[in-house]
């Protein structure tokens, strides 16, 4: 996420390091620097302008913190004015109404508004334990009602059922009664999207939006199309008072320019960002957590609440009394490391949090890959249960034979059989084990060569 303005950003603060004082001209270079950065993150112009001016504004002829270089101070004034463009702090949903809290989604088609829809659905069912029920009311796609209708199943949602043939105002009074009568916290109602915005669109959904008079109306915008991502959002703000926005395919952004340029554009705040494909790969939205990713300090508050709320407590105490009693830590332990750091969205997910990984050789992002991951638990699925409680037995033929049964190499056995020797070793000195301690080794261990070679 945001790589590429990272990078550009790192390289400027690099180059104004050993100053002695922030003067006019020597952060000019820089400032130009990080007006080019910005750009080529495609952040709309205003944007740019404004925040170049402030970043000015408060760095010019600013003395330097005795605990700080000049690098550092200005790095500090350039994250407040990233955290300030972007809206300060988190932006809560407001549910606070008669049940049910009734919520619109709005947005163009392909922007991933039904998956949204689930995704924001399985939050607040498990984060903030409400009842919800969904609605799809697009009656123009058939293939709409029925996704929304099999992803509510699979994260154990109530869907209200819909067809083409009802208006999309019948359809959403119909489910409101419903949700009234069994006592639902709260209903988020799909709508139909375009492939761009038009006057026809704008009057439906107006319309719904008069009859319904929901309580949130977020504007669902896919990341990766940019600044075009704000304009789309100030279209839509114009004609529907939104309340906010959700950001999706953030994961796939390397730029980061819709995160900068929407709060200035709309005077909406982002109030969430989908991170992925899966139904639980949604964050709430900071802007302080995100600023510090973008300038490369990592977010590991975010890190933090991702392990607190994914990690398997009754298996992560399992290893820790293991460990206490002296048992060895063993590859079927190992194995249930790597599926838990899977479902938190994978290695690199998860160490792009980390502080510092951004400046990590290419070679060690390389390792990132979460392919490396998938072949490590192919190698150990190969192995029997007496090879996965005794890893020392693992020798010459059966070396071979973990490798032909996995599609790897013996060379490739033989590095998850090196990575996981320290691994034990990691786990004997902290006597606890779990995922959570083990996160604090993580940056040192992939510097050690933690991953295999591309075949």
């Amino acid at each position: 996420m945001f790589e590429n303005l990272t990078d550009r950003l790192s390289q400027t603060f690099r180059n104004i390091s050993g100053r002695g004082r922030l003067s006019e001209d020597n952060i000019k270079d820089a400032l130009r620097d990080v007006r080019m950065a910005l750009l080529e993150a495609d952040v709309a112009l205003p944007v740019v302008r404004e925040f170049i001016n402030q970043v000015k504004q408060k760095a010019v002829g600013l003395d330097v913190n005795k605990s700080l270089t000049p690098g550092q101070e200005f790095i500090k004034i350039v994250q407040a004015e990233l955290t300030s463009a972007m809206g300060e702090v988190n932006s809560t949903l407001n549910l606070a109404t008669q049940p049910p809290a009734v919520i619109l989604m709005a947005g163009l088609q392909g922007a991933g508004k039904t998956t949204s829809v689930a995704k924001l659905a399985k939050f607040l069912k498990e984060k903030q334990k409400k009842k919800v029920l969904v609605v799809s009311a697009d009656v123009y796609r058939p293939a709409a009602i029925k996704q929304l209708e099999t992803l509510a199943k699979a994260i154990n949602v109530e869907f209200f059922p819909s067809d083409i043939k009802q208006k999309p105002v019948d359809i959403v009074n119909k489910a409101i009664s419903h949700a009234k009568l069994q006592f639902f916290d709260v209903l988020i109602v799909d709508t139909a999207g375009r492939l761009h915005v038009d006057s026809e669109m704008m009057d439906e959904i107006k319309a719904l939006h008069d009859a319904i008079n929901p309580i949130e109306t977020l504007f669902v915008v896919d990341a990766m199309t940019g600044q075009d991502a704000a304009n789309t959002a100030k279209a839509f703000n114009d004609a529907l008072p939104l309340t906010g926005v959700i950001l999706t395919k953030v994961d796939g952004d390397a730029r980061g320019g819709a995160a900068l340029s929407i709060r200035h554009i709309t005077g909406k705040p982002i109030k969430f960002l989908g991170m992925g494909e899966k139904t639980d790969a949604l964050e709430p939205f900071y802007p302080d957590r995100i600023a510090s990713r973008i300038l490369g300090m990592g977010d590991v508050l975010s890190l933090i609440e991702e392990l607190q709320s994914k990690v398997d407590r009754e298996k992560a105490e399992k290893i820790a009394k293991k460990l206490k009693k002296g048992d060895k830590f063993d590859f079927n332990d190992f194995q249930d490391q790597l599926r838990q750091m899977r479902s938190m969205g994978g290695m690199g997910a998860m160490l792009a949090k980390l502080p510092g990984v951004g400046q990590l050789p290419e070679h060690i992002k390389a390792q990132m890959d979460d392919k490396i991951t998938i072949k490590m638990e192919a190698i150990i699925g190969s192995m029997t249960l007496k090879e996965r409680a005794n890893p020392e037995i693992i020798k010459g033929s059966r070396k071979r034979r973990i490798a032909n049964g996995s599609g790897t190499q013996v060379q490739d056995v033989n590095k998850l059989l090196k990575q996981f020797e320290d691994m034990q070793k990691m786990m004997k000195k902290m006597k606890g084990g779990g995922m959570m301690k083990m996160m604090r080794q993580m940056k040192g261990l992939m510097g050690g060569g933690m991953g295999f070679p591309p075949r």
